[in-house]
């Protein structure tokens, strides 16, 4: 190399990796996605992984599924021309493919390949900052990656089991990759278990300063952690990208009324979020479980916002929330649409008492939000007296948990007490068992 082609220090960075996207319309599939929609927002999900420079992509329609290699012959061969002529080096497919069809995919195209699953996995890694995220994260890969050994080579048997020819073959290669993934799964649940265990009781001490939670929900991008920063003056990161942020954040507001409320941002959903994930997070997602007000936060200038909202309600209902558990929904990014068009929501909005119009961005619609919060966390209160027996004492300790109890004394039978909750705090008192 001649002193004039030498780079420079700050060019000694890799060259990012060429990535095509492709998104399968599989005709056979009443569930399908409008796939432009679908195209743009994989693209998203790919330029969200550093170190990405995404080329392109294109919508690829599907009769059916091919078991071998999910495209048809044909296609896969135009695929490989493509691939091969625009020097791709990553090919990311916005839907599940199967081990084996990954496998002869890769050879056939000498590319590496990544299903949604996997992108997403390779996301939340990049992004968890704290140990439980990253425990979490590291659980979801490994228990994807348990689905993915696919038995390739023959010469991976370990050892002839029996004796003489008697015997079949021993523990091969992926049984022995598979044992050592579950004993690895096994040791981080026990670090996740501690990890969660510490939330529980932060969640307690917050339950005996009974300061209402607030829990921000919604689609990836929404606009989540924008509301969030403009309501706490917090600097979460908040960015024109999917799932800018994983990690729960919590901060105390107080609303013009003078209540303090928790606010909670949590991580953003999608559609066809695997479930290694939901299953994963779950112990953060369980902030939401608690929390005495949803505000489920929606993209309103986006094309497919009933979509997305559709897709949020499921995985809210998967969770476990309840009904009683007020939602409103906030729909944001006001300033993304035309005068006549954000009228019209407006209008709309203005007929239900559950919806509010606003820009995170800006600050327009807050005022009438926070109003709104600060009426739904204000329940009216009731004094009961509660006989428990002495068999009932996780019941007795969920009531001093959630700091509601004025008085207690004991009688034959078990504790009395006295204790001034709401509606809410009652139905859920009488799910325990």
């Amino acid at each position: 190399m001649t002193p004039v082609d030498r780079p420079e220090d700050g060019d000694l960075r890799e060259r990012p990796t060429r990535a095509w996207v492709l998104h399968p319309e599989i005709r056979s599939d009443p569930d399908r996605r409008p796939p432009g929609p679908a195209l743009e927002e994989a693209q998203a999900l790919a330029v969200a992984l550093p170190g990405l420079e995404v080329v392109g992509g294109e919508v690829v329609p599907l009769p059916k599924v091919h078991p071998g290699q999910l495209f048809g012959t044909g296609k896969t061969d135009e695929l490989k021309a493509r691939l091969s002529e625009k020097e791709i080096e990553l090919v990311l497919v916005d839907g599940p493919v199967s081990p084996v069809q990954q496998r002869n995919l890769e050879k056939q195209w000498g590319v590496k390949l990544l299903d949604r699953t996997g992108l997403i996995l390779e996301i939340f890694s990049d992004r968890a900052a704290t140990r439980e995220g990253v425990l979490q994260v590291e659980m979801a890969a490994l228990s994807y990656q348990r689905t993915r050994l696919v038995r390739a080579w023959t010469h991976l048997e370990r050892q002839r089991g029996g004796l003489g020819f008697v015997g079949g073959p021993g523990e091969t290669q992926i049984e022995a990759d598979r044992r050592a993934i579950d004993e690895q799964l096994t040791r981080l649940r026990r670090q996740l278990d501690k990890v969660v265990k510490t939330r529980t009781l932060h969640r307690a001490s917050r339950a005996k300063v009974p300061f209402p939670i607030v829990a921000l929900v919604g689609y990836t991008n929404a606009g989540k952690s924008t509301l969030f920063n403009r309501l706490t003056g917090a600097e979460v990161m908040a960015e024109d990208m999917l799932f800018a942020t994983l990690d729960p954040t919590m901060r105390k507001v107080a609303l013009p009324s003078g209540e303090e409320v928790i606010l909670s941002d949590t991580v953003g959903f999608i559609s066809d979020l695997p479930t290694q994930l939901v299953a994963a997070f779950r112990a953060t997602l369980e902030e939401v479980l608690d929390a005495d007000l949803i505000l489920h936060v929606r993209d309103i200038s986006h094309p497919q916002t009933a979509a997305q909202a559709e897709d949020v309600a499921g995985i809210l209902a998967g969770l476990g929330i309840h009904e009683e558990t007020p939602l409103f929904e906030v729909w944001n990014k006001l300033d993304l649409l035309g005068p006549e068009e954000a009228a019209d929501l407006r209008l709309a909005a203005g007929r239900r008492d559950d919806v509010f119009t606003l820009s995170a961005l800006t600050g327009e619609g807050l005022p009438a939000l926070l109003e709104a919060v600060a009426g739904a966390v204000t329940e009216p209160r009731e004094e009961v007296t509660l006989d428990l027996g002495w068999a009932e004492g996780r019941k007795r300790a969920w009531l001093h948990e959630r700091g509601v109890v004025l008085d207690e004394s004991e009688t034959e039978s078990g504790p009395r007490l006295r204790v001034s909750w709401t509606a809410r705090q009652k139905a859920r008192f009488d799910r325990l068992e």
